[in-house]
């Protein structure tokens, strides 16, 4: 990321809304399914498509996955929230209306634990309401078709405090919440597949000063373009500030060819949507016998999850955070640590090589835990090398092969029989005497080159460390 530096003085005030969709079988509020790629208009019926007549009902494995959300985010989770009619007009809603939740959402009150270069600061979670998707517009030379699948497909709305103050800030705290999320399966959190999308809500201020007039940037869907959309937004705000214009409220883009924000619509308050309590559903009531029970289902969070990393197998902050990145990768090291005599090795190894092979960190783990232990455990018996190590782990991709097998295929055992390292000495040291006799002259930097010579003649098989232990022995009793 870009290092971001304040201009003229100006503070940057910036809230954001995540909607995230939930990984259901089927939607909000009828049967149809919920599979991304779908041929067009194959997932929709008479009631996600606004038919008259047609009734909602409750999915509700879409509110206990929310309700999950909101615990893992530190919330409260209400017993009684209720659902709305939210009124607006646009191709891709077919109701003309969308059923959300707005003065009583399932969720308050939580937060989230960033990292910035000023240490940790906590960004507070104001709600997070449980919403359905609208349909997608695809625009076609001669007109626009809409594709209906997604219509209804259930979503949290997760809405944070206006707590952040840098481009980097909103990024870090974006990528926490779809840790957090994601390590709570409710949802895959894709971006690149719109299971994530961000709105930012900007304004800038002189220190000291309420709160200016804010603009939101609609339908982010990378790390990347948040960042540059809220550096563009910053700037043209504090530009217009220094020459007097006022800022109004209003809906933004992120235009990807100037790399600025352009207009969108004017922006409308809460009483343009016309709220009013959805007729065609009940009330939500939750038991506390039924959230206790929900509660019990969270799995280890990762900031948990990576104390105890660095306590039980004495891992550095750096790697335990990158073996919690998601829960598949610290299910995967759980599993192999608990094989293995070498855990931290075996920690090493995983984020140097296999990160290395994984198509990004939600990509595969082609190597089974229990081979990735027996080689971090050849490795730290000095069976083979560390070097080897990465290449038997290579190797051994998506292969069925054992790593012993391998490691004789490759001709990787390294000679750590001492009295053959001895010998290996002895005829290194017969090799050159010059280099030993320099060496007792004084020239101590000569222990390198006789080591150099007796490895040498293993063709690198022996084991350096104890090579090096026998020719400093074999040294001393010159």
């Amino acid at each position: 990321m870009s290092a971001w530096k304040p201009l003229h003085g100006y503070e940057m005030v910036v809230g954001l809304e995540v909607h995230v969709e939930l990984k259901t079988r089927t939607k909000a509020f009828c049967r149809c399914k919920t599979d991304y790629g779908a041929p067009p208009n194959t997932q929709c019926c008479e009631v996600c498509m606004g038919y008259p007549g047609a009734l909602p009902f409750l999915n509700r494995e879409a509110v206990h996955y929310a309700a999950l959300a909101g615990m893992a985010l530190n919330c409260t989770v209400h017993e009684y929230s209720r659902f709305d009619r939210k009124n607006y007009f646009y191709p891709d809603l077919p109701k003309g209306y969308q059923i959300t939740q707005f003065d009583f959402p399932l969720c308050t009150g939580g937060h989230v634990v960033i990292s910035t270069p000023d240490g940790e600061k906590t960004i507070g979670i104001t709600r997070i309401h449980m919403e359905e998707d609208a349909g997608k517009l695809l625009h076609v030379e001669g007109g626009t078709l809409l594709d209906g699948n997604r219509c209804g497909v259930p979503l949290i709305e997760i809405v944070s405090e206006p707590d952040i103050s840098a481009p980097q800030e909103a990024v870090e705290y974006l990528r926490k919440l779809r840790q957090i999320i994601a390590y709570t399966g409710v949802s895959d959190c894709k971006m690149q597949e719109g299971s994530l999308r961000c709105d930012v809500n900007l304004s800038v201020r002189l220190p000291g000063q309420p709160m200016g007039t804010r603009t939101e940037m609609k339908n982010l869907n990378s790390f990347s373009a948040v960042e540059k959309a809220i550096e563009a937004e910053y700037r043209r705000q504090v530009l217009m500030q220094i020459e007097g214009e006022a800022v109004c409220q209003e809906t933004r883009r992120l235009d990807a060819r100037t790399g600025e924000t352009v207009l969108m619509r004017r922006k409308e308050n809460a009483d343009d949507y016309r709220y009013f309590p959805e007729p065609d559903l009940t009330a939500l009531r939750l038991s506390k016998e039924e959230l206790s029970l929900w509660e019990r289902e969270l799995p280890e969070m990762p900031d948990i999850r990576k104390a105890r990393y660095m306590k039980e197998y004495g891992l550095s902050a750096q790697t335990a955070d990158k073996l919690t990145v998601t829960r598949k990768v610290a299910e995967y090291f759980e599993k192999a640590a608990g094989m293995s005599r070498d855990a931290a090795l075996m920690a090493n190894l995983m984020v140097g090589e296999v990160f290395r092979l994984m198509d990004g960190e939600d990509g595969d783990i082609l190597l089974s835990e229990a081979a990735l232990s027996q080689i971090a455990d050849m490795a730290a018996h000095g069976d083979i090398s560390q070097g080897s190590a990465k290449k038997v782990i290579a190797e051994l991709w998506g292969r069925e092969e054992t790593p012993a097998q391998c490691v004789e295929r490759l001709g990787l055992k390294q000679i750590s029989d001492p009295e053959l390292l001895r010998q290996l000495v002895q005829q290194a040291m017969a090799e050159h005497p010059d280099l030993l006799e320099g060496y007792r002259k004084g020239k101590l930097s000569l222990k390198n080159a006789l080591m150099g010579a007796a490895m040498a003649l293993s063709d690198g098989k022996a084991n350096p460390v104890l090579m090096r232990q026998v020719m400093e022995q074999a040294l001393e009793e010159e």
